[in-house]
Protein backbone atom coordinates (compact mmCIF):
# COMPACT_ATOMS: atom_id res chain seq x y z
CA UNK A 1 0.00 0.00 0.00
CA UNK A 2 1.27 3.08 -0.77
CA UNK A 3 1.31 5.78 1.96
CA UNK A 4 0.04 9.47 0.66
CA UNK A 5 0.82 12.59 2.74
CA UNK A 6 -2.22 14.38 3.75
CA UNK A 7 -3.91 16.72 2.03
CA UNK A 8 -3.54 20.02 3.20
CA UNK A 9 -6.41 22.61 3.24
CA UNK A 10 -6.01 26.21 2.73
CA UNK A 11 -8.67 28.00 4.98
CA UNK A 12 -11.11 28.88 2.08
CA UNK A 13 -11.87 25.37 2.18
CA UNK A 14 -13.53 26.15 5.69
CA UNK A 15 -14.56 29.29 4.93
CA UNK A 16 -16.05 29.17 1.67
CA UNK A 17 -17.43 25.30 2.28
CA UNK A 18 -19.45 27.31 5.90
CA UNK A 19 -20.53 30.27 4.15
CA UNK A 20 -21.81 29.47 0.71
CA UNK A 21 -21.48 25.96 -0.30
CA UNK A 22 -22.24 23.68 2.73
CA UNK A 23 -23.53 25.31 5.61
CA UNK A 24 -23.37 23.09 8.68
CA UNK A 25 -27.59 23.12 9.48
CA UNK A 26 -28.00 22.12 5.95
CA UNK A 27 -25.08 19.74 4.69
CA UNK A 28 -23.93 17.91 7.60
CA UNK A 29 -23.03 14.83 5.67
CA UNK A 30 -20.36 17.46 4.27
CA UNK A 31 -18.78 18.05 7.53
CA UNK A 32 -19.18 14.61 9.21
CA UNK A 33 -16.86 13.59 5.98
CA UNK A 34 -14.61 16.57 7.02
CA UNK A 35 -14.27 15.28 10.78
CA UNK A 36 -13.74 11.33 9.97
CA UNK A 37 -11.04 12.28 7.17
CA UNK A 38 -9.27 14.66 9.72
CA UNK A 39 -9.39 11.97 12.62
CA UNK A 40 -7.96 9.31 10.43
CA UNK A 41 -4.93 11.97 9.27
CA UNK A 42 -5.96 12.12 5.37
CA UNK A 43 -6.48 16.05 6.01
CA UNK A 44 -4.85 18.54 7.87
CA UNK A 45 -3.85 22.01 7.86
CA UNK A 46 -1.44 24.69 9.25
CA UNK A 47 -1.49 26.82 12.25
CA UNK A 48 -1.63 29.93 10.15
CA UNK A 49 -5.26 28.74 8.50
CA UNK A 50 -6.44 27.85 12.37
CA UNK A 51 -5.84 31.55 12.68
CA UNK A 52 -7.45 32.64 9.51
CA UNK A 53 -10.60 30.76 10.58
CA UNK A 54 -10.46 31.20 14.70
CA UNK A 55 -10.36 35.07 13.99
CA UNK A 56 -14.01 35.71 12.93
CA UNK A 57 -15.35 33.78 16.33
CA UNK A 58 -18.41 32.46 14.78
CA UNK A 59 -20.20 28.51 14.42
CA UNK A 60 -17.49 27.43 11.83
CA UNK A 61 -14.61 28.51 14.65
CA UNK A 62 -17.12 26.27 17.34
CA UNK A 63 -17.49 23.29 15.10
CA UNK A 64 -13.58 23.35 14.17
CA UNK A 65 -12.85 23.44 17.90
CA UNK A 66 -15.19 20.81 18.75
CA UNK A 67 -14.59 18.71 16.09
CA UNK A 68 -10.81 17.83 14.86
CA UNK A 69 -8.28 16.71 16.48
CA UNK A 70 -6.18 18.58 18.56
CA UNK A 71 -3.03 17.70 16.42
CA UNK A 72 -4.75 18.80 12.97
CA UNK A 73 -3.30 22.31 12.59
CA UNK A 74 0.35 21.68 12.26
CA UNK A 75 2.59 24.03 13.05
CA UNK A 76 4.69 25.66 10.02
CA UNK A 77 7.59 27.23 11.88
CA UNK A 78 9.54 24.91 11.21
CA UNK A 79 9.26 25.24 7.34
CA UNK A 80 12.02 28.83 7.24
CA UNK A 81 13.84 27.25 4.37
CA UNK A 82 11.49 26.55 2.38
CA UNK A 83 9.35 29.73 3.36
CA UNK A 84 12.00 31.99 2.02
CA UNK A 85 12.35 30.10 -1.45
CA UNK A 86 8.17 31.20 -1.33
CA UNK A 87 9.34 34.70 -0.24
CA UNK A 88 12.24 34.87 -2.96
CA UNK A 89 10.13 33.04 -6.02
CA UNK A 90 7.12 36.22 -5.24
CA UNK A 91 9.77 38.98 -4.83
CA UNK A 92 11.98 38.02 -8.18
CA UNK A 93 8.93 37.04 -10.44
CA UNK A 94 8.68 38.61 -13.59
CA UNK A 95 6.55 40.49 -14.18
CA UNK A 96 6.12 41.31 -10.82
CA UNK A 97 3.38 41.65 -8.68
CA UNK A 98 2.24 45.01 -7.40
CA UNK A 99 3.40 46.38 -4.06
CA UNK A 100 0.30 45.49 -2.30
CA UNK A 101 -0.32 41.53 -3.52
CA UNK A 102 3.29 41.05 -2.06
CA UNK A 103 2.75 42.82 1.28
CA UNK A 104 -0.46 40.73 1.60
CA UNK A 105 1.27 37.57 0.37
CA UNK A 106 4.21 38.07 2.67
CA UNK A 107 2.47 38.87 5.17
CA UNK A 108 3.60 36.27 8.19
CA UNK A 109 0.20 35.99 9.44
CA UNK A 110 -0.93 35.04 6.15
CA UNK A 111 -1.77 31.58 5.08
CA UNK A 112 -0.79 31.03 1.49
CA UNK A 113 2.85 31.61 1.54
CA UNK A 114 3.18 29.09 4.24
CA UNK A 115 0.92 26.52 2.70
CA UNK A 116 3.67 26.28 -0.23
CA UNK A 117 6.63 26.12 2.01
CA UNK A 118 4.73 23.15 4.55
CA UNK A 119 4.01 21.16 1.49
CA UNK A 120 7.55 21.81 -0.03
CA UNK A 121 8.71 20.35 3.06
CA UNK A 122 5.91 17.73 3.77
CA UNK A 123 5.00 16.39 -0.07
CA UNK A 124 1.55 17.35 0.62
CA UNK A 125 -1.45 18.77 -2.18
CA UNK A 126 -3.64 22.10 -1.32
CA UNK A 127 -6.96 21.89 -1.27
CA UNK A 128 -8.17 25.28 -2.24
CA UNK A 129 -10.61 27.29 -3.98
CA UNK A 130 -8.78 29.56 -5.68
CA UNK A 131 -7.93 29.18 -9.37
CA UNK A 132 -4.46 29.98 -11.17
CA UNK A 133 -4.37 33.13 -12.73
CA UNK A 134 -0.76 34.08 -13.53
CA UNK A 135 -1.32 37.16 -15.32
CA UNK A 136 -2.44 38.53 -12.37
CA UNK A 137 -0.14 41.00 -10.70
CA UNK A 138 -2.17 42.50 -8.06
CA UNK A 139 -2.50 39.38 -6.02
CA UNK A 140 -1.13 36.21 -5.55
CA UNK A 141 -2.89 33.23 -6.17
CA UNK A 142 -1.83 30.53 -4.76
CA UNK A 143 -1.77 28.08 -7.28
CA UNK A 144 0.10 30.29 -9.06
CA UNK A 145 2.36 30.26 -6.09
CA UNK A 146 2.76 26.15 -6.18
CA UNK A 147 3.42 25.69 -9.24
CA UNK A 148 6.93 27.26 -10.08
CA UNK A 149 7.32 24.20 -6.81
CA UNK A 150 5.49 21.60 -8.60
CA UNK A 151 3.09 21.45 -5.92
CA UNK A 152 -0.51 20.40 -6.86
CA UNK A 153 -3.23 21.79 -6.02
CA UNK A 154 -6.67 20.52 -5.69
CA UNK A 155 -10.26 22.12 -5.62
CA UNK A 156 -12.58 20.36 -2.65
CA UNK A 157 -14.45 17.75 -4.99
CA UNK A 158 -11.07 17.28 -6.63
CA UNK A 159 -9.63 16.09 -3.36
CA UNK A 160 -12.75 13.56 -2.92
CA UNK A 161 -13.11 12.17 -6.31
CA UNK A 162 -9.47 11.21 -5.80
CA UNK A 163 -10.06 9.98 -2.46
CA UNK A 164 -13.35 8.05 -3.87
CA UNK A 165 -15.06 10.08 -0.87
CA UNK A 166 -19.10 9.83 -1.69
CA UNK A 167 -21.66 11.32 1.09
Amino acid sequence: MVVVPPYLLDSNFFIQAYRFHYPLDVVPGFWLKVKELAEDGTIISIDKVQREIFQNKDNLTAWCKAHLPNDFFKDSSNCLTEYSKVVSWASMRIPQFTTGALNEFLDTDEADAWLAAYTMANGNVIVTHETSEPRRLSKVKLPDAATPFGIKCYTTIEMFRELKEVF
